[in-house]
Protein backbone atom coordinates (compact mmCIF):
# COMPACT_ATOMS: atom_id res chain seq x y z
CA UNK A 1 0.00 0.00 0.00
CA UNK A 2 2.64 2.35 0.36
CA UNK A 3 3.51 2.52 -3.04
CA UNK A 4 -0.04 3.75 -4.19
CA UNK A 5 0.45 5.64 -1.43
CA UNK A 6 3.93 7.39 -3.19
CA UNK A 7 1.55 7.10 -6.62
CA UNK A 8 -1.15 9.00 -5.33
CA UNK A 9 1.28 11.80 -3.65
CA UNK A 10 2.63 12.13 -6.74
CA UNK A 11 -0.49 12.80 -8.34
CA UNK A 12 -0.74 15.87 -5.92
CA UNK A 13 -3.65 14.78 -3.57
CA UNK A 14 -3.46 16.29 -0.19
CA UNK A 15 -2.09 13.88 3.09
CA UNK A 16 -6.13 14.19 4.01
CA UNK A 17 -7.29 12.79 0.96
CA UNK A 18 -4.64 10.32 0.47
CA UNK A 19 -5.48 8.85 3.95
CA UNK A 20 -9.43 8.91 3.18
CA UNK A 21 -8.58 7.31 -0.24
CA UNK A 22 -6.31 4.63 1.25
CA UNK A 23 -8.90 3.87 3.93
CA UNK A 24 -11.40 3.09 1.38
CA UNK A 25 -9.34 0.65 -0.24
CA UNK A 26 -8.74 -1.08 3.09
CA UNK A 27 -12.51 -1.25 3.55
CA UNK A 28 -13.01 -2.99 0.19
CA UNK A 29 -9.86 -5.59 0.63
CA UNK A 30 -11.08 -6.55 4.02
CA UNK A 31 -14.79 -7.28 2.58
CA UNK A 32 -12.94 -9.25 -0.46
CA UNK A 33 -11.05 -11.46 2.33
CA UNK A 34 -14.71 -11.62 4.04
CA UNK A 35 -16.41 -12.58 0.63
CA UNK A 36 -13.67 -15.27 -0.24
CA UNK A 37 -12.26 -13.37 -3.29
CA UNK A 38 -9.10 -13.76 -4.29
CA UNK A 39 -6.52 -11.98 -3.09
CA UNK A 40 -2.76 -11.49 -4.22
CA UNK A 41 0.59 -10.85 -2.29
CA UNK A 42 0.23 -8.76 0.75
CA UNK A 43 -3.88 -9.20 0.86
CA UNK A 44 -4.16 -7.11 -2.26
CA UNK A 45 -6.98 -7.97 -4.22
CA UNK A 46 -5.72 -10.18 -7.45
CA UNK A 47 -7.57 -7.47 -10.45
CA UNK A 48 -7.17 -10.60 -12.65
CA UNK A 49 -10.05 -12.24 -10.78
CA UNK A 50 -11.82 -8.59 -9.49
CA UNK A 51 -14.57 -8.87 -11.68
CA UNK A 52 -17.23 -6.19 -12.60
CA UNK A 53 -20.12 -8.05 -10.87
CA UNK A 54 -17.46 -7.51 -7.81
CA UNK A 55 -17.68 -4.21 -7.92
CA UNK A 56 -21.34 -4.74 -8.06
CA UNK A 57 -21.75 -6.70 -5.06
CA UNK A 58 -19.62 -4.47 -3.10
CA UNK A 59 -22.20 -1.70 -3.85
CA UNK A 60 -24.67 -3.96 -2.92
CA UNK A 61 -23.20 -4.61 0.34
CA UNK A 62 -23.64 -0.57 1.50
CA UNK A 63 -27.00 -0.21 -0.04
CA UNK A 64 -28.22 -3.09 2.38
CA UNK A 65 -26.70 -0.93 5.28
CA UNK A 66 -28.65 1.42 3.82
CA UNK A 67 -25.63 3.86 2.72
CA UNK A 68 -25.93 7.13 1.45
CA UNK A 69 -25.45 7.33 -2.67
CA UNK A 70 -22.75 10.23 -1.89
CA UNK A 71 -21.08 8.10 0.14
CA UNK A 72 -20.92 4.82 -2.11
CA UNK A 73 -20.26 6.98 -5.27
CA UNK A 74 -17.40 8.53 -3.20
CA UNK A 75 -15.87 4.74 -2.19
CA UNK A 76 -15.81 3.62 -6.34
CA UNK A 77 -14.23 6.62 -7.37
CA UNK A 78 -11.40 5.79 -4.81
CA UNK A 79 -11.11 2.05 -6.01
CA UNK A 80 -11.19 3.25 -9.05
CA UNK A 81 -7.63 5.25 -8.59
CA UNK A 82 -6.69 2.18 -6.86
CA UNK A 83 -7.40 -0.18 -10.19
CA UNK A 84 -5.59 2.50 -12.01
CA UNK A 85 -2.65 2.52 -9.80
CA UNK A 86 -2.68 -1.38 -10.46
CA UNK A 87 -3.30 -0.63 -14.20
CA UNK A 88 -0.06 1.44 -14.76
CA UNK A 89 2.05 -0.94 -12.80
CA UNK A 90 1.50 -3.57 -14.86
CA UNK A 91 -0.69 -5.62 -12.60
CA UNK A 92 -4.21 -5.43 -15.07
CA UNK A 93 -5.25 -4.93 -18.06
CA UNK A 94 -8.95 -2.71 -17.11
CA UNK A 95 -10.54 -1.07 -14.52
CA UNK A 96 -13.69 -3.04 -13.26
CA UNK A 97 -14.91 0.29 -12.04
CA UNK A 98 -14.47 1.83 -14.55
CA UNK A 99 -17.75 1.57 -16.55
CA UNK A 100 -20.28 2.26 -12.95
CA UNK A 101 -22.07 5.04 -11.97
CA UNK A 102 -24.10 5.94 -9.23
CA UNK A 103 -27.08 7.34 -9.52
CA UNK A 104 -30.55 7.86 -8.39
CA UNK A 105 -32.49 4.21 -7.06
CA UNK A 106 -30.42 2.78 -9.50
CA UNK A 107 -28.07 -0.55 -8.07
CA UNK A 108 -27.75 -2.43 -11.52
CA UNK A 109 -24.90 -1.26 -13.07
CA UNK A 110 -24.70 -2.87 -16.94
CA UNK A 111 -22.52 -3.23 -20.03
CA UNK A 112 -23.33 -2.08 -23.51
CA UNK A 113 -23.73 -5.12 -25.09
CA UNK A 114 -22.19 -6.55 -28.79
CA UNK A 115 -24.37 -8.50 -30.64
CA UNK A 116 -22.64 -12.21 -31.97
CA UNK A 117 -22.01 -10.40 -35.12
CA UNK A 118 -19.91 -7.75 -34.29
CA UNK A 119 -17.98 -9.98 -31.94
CA UNK A 120 -17.47 -12.61 -34.98
CA UNK A 121 -16.19 -8.83 -37.03
CA UNK A 122 -13.81 -8.52 -34.42
CA UNK A 123 -12.23 -11.92 -34.38
CA UNK A 124 -12.61 -12.14 -38.18
CA UNK A 125 -10.98 -8.86 -38.78
CA UNK A 126 -8.45 -8.75 -36.59
CA UNK A 127 -5.08 -8.48 -38.30
CA UNK A 128 -2.35 -10.55 -37.96
CA UNK A 129 -0.03 -8.77 -40.69
CA UNK A 130 0.90 -5.47 -40.20
CA UNK A 131 3.81 -3.19 -42.03
CA UNK A 132 5.79 -0.54 -40.69
CA UNK A 133 5.11 3.22 -42.60
CA UNK A 134 8.53 4.76 -43.09
CA UNK A 135 7.35 7.75 -41.23
CA UNK A 136 6.92 5.67 -38.00
CA UNK A 137 10.31 4.08 -38.46
CA UNK A 138 11.57 7.05 -36.32
CA UNK A 139 9.70 5.27 -33.34
CA UNK A 140 11.54 2.60 -32.77
CA UNK A 141 8.32 -0.04 -32.90
CA UNK A 142 9.34 -3.60 -32.34
CA UNK A 143 10.78 -5.78 -34.63
CA UNK A 144 7.73 -6.12 -37.28
CA UNK A 145 7.91 -10.07 -36.67
CA UNK A 146 7.45 -9.61 -32.98
CA UNK A 147 4.48 -7.68 -33.32
CA UNK A 148 3.26 -10.52 -35.86
CA UNK A 149 3.92 -12.67 -33.36
CA UNK A 150 2.18 -11.04 -30.73
CA UNK A 151 -0.87 -10.73 -33.04
CA UNK A 152 -1.20 -14.26 -34.04
CA UNK A 153 -1.17 -14.97 -30.18
CA UNK A 154 -3.71 -12.17 -29.38
CA UNK A 155 -5.87 -13.44 -31.84
CA UNK A 156 -6.12 -17.17 -30.83
CA UNK A 157 -7.09 -15.53 -27.68
CA UNK A 158 -9.81 -13.37 -28.95
CA UNK A 159 -11.35 -16.30 -30.40
CA UNK A 160 -11.39 -17.99 -27.33
CA UNK A 161 -13.17 -15.09 -25.81
CA UNK A 162 -15.74 -15.00 -28.23
CA UNK A 163 -16.24 -18.32 -29.15
CA UNK A 164 -16.00 -20.39 -25.20
CA UNK A 165 -16.31 -16.94 -22.99
CA UNK A 166 -12.99 -17.22 -21.17
CA UNK A 167 -12.48 -14.50 -18.46
CA UNK A 168 -8.40 -13.52 -18.77
CA UNK A 169 -7.53 -15.65 -15.36
CA UNK A 170 -8.70 -18.87 -16.91
CA UNK A 171 -6.81 -17.24 -20.12
CA UNK A 172 -3.35 -16.68 -18.24
CA UNK A 173 -3.87 -20.33 -16.80
CA UNK A 174 -4.27 -22.39 -20.30
CA UNK A 175 -1.74 -24.91 -20.68
CA UNK A 176 -1.07 -27.10 -23.61
CA UNK A 177 -1.72 -29.84 -22.76
CA UNK A 178 -5.32 -28.71 -21.87
CA UNK A 179 -6.18 -27.98 -26.05
CA UNK A 180 -7.40 -31.14 -27.43
CA UNK A 181 -7.19 -30.58 -31.27
CA UNK A 182 -8.23 -34.02 -32.03
CA UNK A 183 -11.17 -33.76 -30.23
CA UNK A 184 -11.74 -29.97 -30.89
CA UNK A 185 -11.76 -29.37 -27.53
CA UNK A 186 -10.31 -27.01 -24.81
CA UNK A 187 -10.54 -28.02 -21.04
CA UNK A 188 -10.55 -24.98 -18.78
CA UNK A 189 -9.71 -25.22 -14.97
CA UNK A 190 -11.54 -23.96 -12.22
CA UNK A 191 -10.53 -20.93 -10.27
CA UNK A 192 -11.81 -19.99 -6.42
CA UNK A 193 -14.81 -18.60 -8.17
CA UNK A 194 -15.41 -20.88 -11.05
CA UNK A 195 -16.15 -24.56 -11.80
CA UNK A 196 -13.69 -26.22 -14.45
CA UNK A 197 -15.15 -27.37 -18.07
CA UNK A 198 -14.54 -28.56 -21.74
CA UNK A 199 -15.71 -26.48 -24.25
CA UNK A 200 -15.90 -27.15 -28.16
CA UNK A 201 -13.67 -25.30 -30.25
CA UNK A 202 -15.11 -24.00 -33.87
CA UNK A 203 -13.11 -25.50 -36.39
CA UNK A 204 -10.82 -21.99 -37.42
CA UNK A 205 -10.23 -22.39 -33.73
CA UNK A 206 -8.54 -25.96 -34.28
CA UNK A 207 -6.88 -24.91 -37.31
CA UNK A 208 -5.40 -21.77 -36.12
CA UNK A 209 -4.46 -23.14 -32.93
CA UNK A 210 -2.49 -25.88 -34.41
CA UNK A 211 -0.61 -23.48 -36.55
CA UNK A 212 0.07 -21.50 -33.49
CA UNK A 213 0.97 -24.21 -31.28
CA UNK A 214 3.47 -25.56 -33.32
CA UNK A 215 4.86 -22.72 -35.08
CA UNK A 216 3.99 -19.09 -33.73
CA UNK A 217 4.36 -20.17 -29.94
CA UNK A 218 7.76 -22.01 -30.85
CA UNK A 219 9.30 -18.52 -31.60
CA UNK A 220 7.79 -16.60 -29.06
CA UNK A 221 9.37 -19.33 -26.78
CA UNK A 222 12.79 -19.12 -28.53
CA UNK A 223 12.61 -15.27 -27.96
CA UNK A 224 11.91 -15.56 -24.62
CA UNK A 225 14.61 -17.82 -24.64
CA UNK A 226 17.54 -15.41 -25.61
CA UNK A 227 16.21 -12.86 -23.73
CA UNK A 228 14.99 -14.00 -20.20
CA UNK A 229 15.97 -18.03 -20.26
CA UNK A 230 14.36 -17.76 -16.12
CA UNK A 231 10.91 -16.88 -17.47
CA UNK A 232 7.34 -18.23 -17.53
CA UNK A 233 6.80 -22.00 -17.00
CA UNK A 234 7.27 -23.96 -20.57
CA UNK A 235 3.98 -25.89 -20.86
CA UNK A 236 1.72 -22.45 -20.44
CA UNK A 237 -0.21 -21.90 -23.41
CA UNK A 238 0.15 -18.04 -23.77
CA UNK A 239 3.43 -16.73 -23.74
CA UNK A 240 4.43 -12.45 -23.15
CA UNK A 241 6.84 -11.38 -26.01
CA UNK A 242 8.95 -9.16 -23.33
CA UNK A 243 10.80 -9.45 -20.55
CA UNK A 244 8.02 -9.21 -17.73
CA UNK A 245 5.85 -12.80 -17.12
CA UNK A 246 2.60 -10.23 -16.27
CA UNK A 247 0.15 -11.36 -19.00
CA UNK A 248 -2.13 -8.49 -18.23
CA UNK A 249 0.28 -6.25 -20.50
CA UNK A 250 -0.70 -8.27 -23.35
CA UNK A 251 -4.52 -8.26 -22.56
CA UNK A 252 -4.03 -4.39 -22.26
CA UNK A 253 -2.69 -4.84 -25.68
CA UNK A 254 -5.63 -6.68 -26.96
CA UNK A 255 -7.91 -4.69 -25.57
CA UNK A 256 -6.76 -1.84 -27.05
CA UNK A 257 -6.59 -3.04 -30.57
CA UNK A 258 -10.22 -3.92 -30.23
CA UNK A 259 -11.45 -0.07 -29.08
CA UNK A 260 -9.85 0.89 -32.04
CA UNK A 261 -12.04 -1.64 -34.15
CA UNK A 262 -15.15 -0.80 -32.79
CA UNK A 263 -15.62 2.00 -30.14
CA UNK A 264 -18.29 0.02 -28.00
CA UNK A 265 -15.75 -2.33 -26.60
CA UNK A 266 -14.65 -0.92 -23.32
CA UNK A 267 -13.62 -4.35 -21.29
CA UNK A 268 -12.48 -7.58 -22.53
CA UNK A 269 -15.41 -8.66 -19.61
CA UNK A 270 -17.79 -6.81 -21.69
CA UNK A 271 -17.20 -9.45 -24.44
CA UNK A 272 -17.78 -12.20 -22.24
CA UNK A 273 -20.70 -10.62 -21.31
CA UNK A 274 -21.95 -10.18 -24.58
CA UNK A 275 -21.07 -13.96 -25.43
CA UNK A 276 -22.89 -15.16 -22.32
CA UNK A 277 -25.95 -13.29 -23.32
CA UNK A 278 -26.09 -14.70 -26.54
CA UNK A 279 -25.91 -18.23 -25.08
CA UNK A 280 -29.14 -17.69 -22.92
CA UNK A 281 -31.36 -17.16 -26.53
CA UNK A 282 -29.63 -20.76 -27.65
CA UNK A 283 -29.52 -22.93 -24.55
CA UNK A 284 -31.40 -23.67 -21.05
CA UNK A 285 -29.98 -21.73 -18.29
CA UNK A 286 -28.08 -24.57 -16.82
CA UNK A 287 -26.13 -25.48 -19.94
CA UNK A 288 -24.92 -22.03 -20.05
CA UNK A 289 -24.09 -22.28 -16.45
CA UNK A 290 -21.97 -25.17 -17.43
CA UNK A 291 -20.53 -23.48 -20.45
CA UNK A 292 -19.87 -20.29 -18.76
CA UNK A 293 -18.80 -21.90 -15.06
CA UNK A 294 -20.73 -20.71 -13.02
CA UNK A 295 -20.51 -22.25 -9.64
CA UNK A 296 -24.18 -20.78 -8.86
CA UNK A 297 -27.39 -20.61 -11.50
CA UNK A 298 -28.17 -17.65 -10.26
CA UNK A 299 -25.14 -15.65 -11.69
CA UNK A 300 -26.39 -16.81 -14.80
CA UNK A 301 -30.26 -16.03 -14.22
CA UNK A 302 -28.39 -11.85 -14.03
CA UNK A 303 -28.00 -12.80 -18.17
CA UNK A 304 -31.69 -13.82 -18.81
CA UNK A 305 -33.41 -12.82 -21.80
CA UNK A 306 -36.33 -11.36 -19.97
CA UNK A 307 -33.97 -8.40 -18.67
CA UNK A 308 -32.70 -7.32 -21.72
CA UNK A 309 -35.23 -4.57 -22.28
CA UNK A 310 -34.21 -3.57 -19.10
CA UNK A 311 -30.46 -3.33 -20.13
CA UNK A 312 -31.15 -1.49 -23.24
CA UNK A 313 -32.88 0.95 -20.84
CA UNK A 314 -30.45 1.30 -18.58
CA UNK A 315 -28.12 1.68 -20.79
CA UNK A 316 -29.91 4.46 -23.00
CA UNK A 317 -29.91 6.23 -19.08
CA UNK A 318 -27.25 5.88 -16.85
CA UNK A 319 -24.21 4.65 -19.31
CA UNK A 320 -21.37 7.03 -18.54
CA UNK A 321 -20.42 7.36 -22.02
Amino acid sequence: MNKFKEWLQIKGYSSKTVDTIIKAVEYFLSWAEKENLPTGQAGITDISETSHNDIIAYIQHYNIKCTAKKTIAHYILHLKKYFDWLMSEGEASDNPCSNIKIKGIKRRVLYELLSMEELENLYDNYTTEITIAKTDTMKCPPPVQLQQLARRRNKIILGLIVYQGLRTEELIKLQIIDVKLREGKVFIAGTKRSNDRTLKLESPQVFELLDYINDTRKQILQHKRNTSPAGEMEGALFLNLGDSDNKNNLFAVLLSHLKKMNSKVKTLEQLRASVITHWIKLYNLRKVQIMAGHRYISSTEAYKANNLDDLKEDITKYHPF
